[in-house]
């Protein structure tokens, strides 16, 4: 699979951003999805994930209750909905895609697809 994510910018704090993926080929839904984000000079930090339904989604204390990952499998499409933005949410959010299903959702080692990344910049 093939995956595109798009929506990033320049915001000013409290703002909000709506990231999109876009994947290629038939097999979307059987993927588990997420994405990470990686900020110059940090590690990729996990950012949330969504079950291959939708039913089920994950996120780390970071962001919980100002991300909404959702997906619609019928348009091959995820997304990030990302309210009350902070300076240290900057960085370059990727996609990702988890074929297999084995070891953790928050662990970028378990993701076999990638996009190319969209940059979100947060200012002050």
């Amino acid at each position: 699979v093939q995956l595109q994510a798009s929506g990033g910018g320049l915001v000013q704090a409290g703002d909000s951003l709506r990231l999109s993926c876009a994947a290629s080929g038939r097999t979307f839904s059987t993927y588990r999805m997420g994405w990470f984000r990686q900020a110059p000079g940090k590690e990729r930090e996990f950012v949330a994930a969504i079950s291959r339904m939708g039913s089920v989604t994950y996120y780390p204390n970071s962001v919980r209750g100002r991300f909404t990952i959702s997906r619609d499998n019928a348009k091959n499409r995820m997304y990030l909905q990302m309210n009350s933005l902070k300076p240290e949410d900057t960085a370059v959010y990727y996609c990702a895609a988890d074929k297999n299903l084995v070891g953790t959702y928050d662990k970028s080692g378990n993701y076999d697809y990638w996009g190319q990344g969209t940059k979100v910049t947060v200012s002050s």
